[in-house]
């Protein structure tokens, strides 16, 4: 199979829609009517990622996506397409990241299906859970909201097991300006000033940040974003400008106007990769 095949197209396809028999052996082929002969399993996927180049398909095939497609490939004799809930980047981390797949019934139990794939996956990826999902579930389609975790090292010295896995930032931030930004950002706006450029404009712009929670711990802080849905390099983006708040290189007033520009005027302070987490995908 070429490069070009695997490519994963931008969106994916709808509820319902699977691999033909021609894909897979595990994949639902045309069957009589009646006779259900395949399955929907819902995956709960952490990884490390700075192994990867992000969580959707590339022709380079070093993308989680493409781990899991090539374990389901292993376990089943052929091609089986896996459904996240959407992007990560490179450099971004999962604590809970779900994707769907339809599989032929009976092949193996869930706690079979579990052990199988972590045995074909690099050790940087792990498939926490196996469930059944019910045939019109869908891993983007059917979700309601997101919630991101981004982790600042605010201590004099990175610690060496949290390098790549957060933001050393060790310069003394306002925590009542960090949260007074945050306070402004919480809510429907439209955060196009805080959306990277991915090739194509957005259609929609607008989005609901629910609440952004920030949580101090020894050495660290952590901004906790739930939301119902995020633009590209929306929560690091945000996370970076709330930072130069925080450190007095900005005002909340400049907050302010970024908002009410509408993507007339843009944040260029997007916080490295290494410290946002998606944490869990709600549904």
């Amino acid at each position: 199979m070429s490069a070009k095949e695997r490519r994963r197209p931008a969106g994916h396809p709808p509820a319902g829609e699977a691999a033909s028999s021609k894909d897979s052996r595990c994949a639902p082929g045309k069957w009589p009517a009646g006779r259900q002969r395949s399955i929907r399993l819902k995956l709960l996927i952490a990884y490390d990622g700075r192994a990867f180049r992000g969580w959707q398909s590339q022709a380079s095939d070093d993308a989680v996506q493409d781990h899991i497609e090539r374990a389901f490939a292993g376990l089943c004799g052929g091609r089986i397409v896996v459904h996240g809930s959407g992007r990560t980047d490179t450099g971004v981390h999962a604590l809970g990241q779900l994707a769907h797949v339809q599989v032929e019934r009976g092949k193996f139990d869930l706690r079979k299906w579990l052990l199988a794939l972590n045995a074909n996956l690099p050790p940087q990826v792990r498939v926490l859970r196996v469930s059944r999902a019910p045939a019109d579930f869908h891993a983007r389609f059917s979700a309601r909201g997101k919630i991101y975790e981004y982790r600042l090292w605010t201590g004099p010295t990175l610690h060496p097991l949290e390098l790549g896995r957060a933001w050393h930032v060790p310069v003394p931030l306002d925590l009542d300006l960090l949260r007074a930004g945050a306070k402004l950002l919480t809510g429907t706006h439209d955060f196009a000033s805080f959306a990277a450029n991915r090739g194509q404009p957005e259609k929609d712009t607008v989005r609901t940040i629910h609440s952004i929670r920030i949580v101090r711990r020894a050495g660290c802080i952590a901004l906790r974003f739930e939301g119902g849905g995020f633009l590209y390099r929306m929560a690091r983006l945000l996370t970076g400008s709330l930072v130069r708040v925080a450190q007095g290189k900005a005002s909340l007033d400049w907050l302010s106007e970024l908002l009410a520009s509408k993507g007339a005027k843009k944040s260029n302070f997007t916080a490295p990769a290494d410290g946002l987490y998606l944490v869990r995908v709600l549904y």
